[in-house]
């Protein structure tokens, strides 16, 4: 009886880990996706001097302007989306002496 318990708790503990991770990890990517996002809006505005497209689809926006903010903003809040994950991941592995669910060795994404 007492193995089955220890399984059931482990079995709660895992899914309890999983679930705080998921949260961390979403909390530290759109974090980063915002604070990048306010930072590339202030770097548009200072070096073109105006604020930068709301709607790159938008037909008033120029299509080299429009295909330069999609590109810029794309790979920008990637890049720092995935840094934060990766840091996310560090202290994670630091705190509890284990990966994150998903990124362990023999996890399936």
């Amino acid at each position: 009886m007492r193995r089955s318990m220890r399984r059931g708790y482990r079995a709660a503990m895992a899914s309890d880990s999983s679930k705080v991770w998921t949260v961390f990890s979403l909390v530290a990517g759109v974090g980063a996706a915002a604070l990048t996002r306010k930072l590339l809006d202030r770097s548009w505005k200072a070096a073109a001097g105006k604020n930068p497209p709301e709607n790159p689809a938008d037909p008033d926006v120029s299509i080299g302007e429009a295909v330069i903010w999609a590109s810029l903003t794309g790979a920008a809040v990637a890049l720092a989306r995935m840094l934060a994950q990766r840091r996310a991941a560090d202290y994670y592995a630091r705190s509890t002496g284990h990966l994150p669910p998903g990124l362990r060795k023999g996890d399936k994404s």
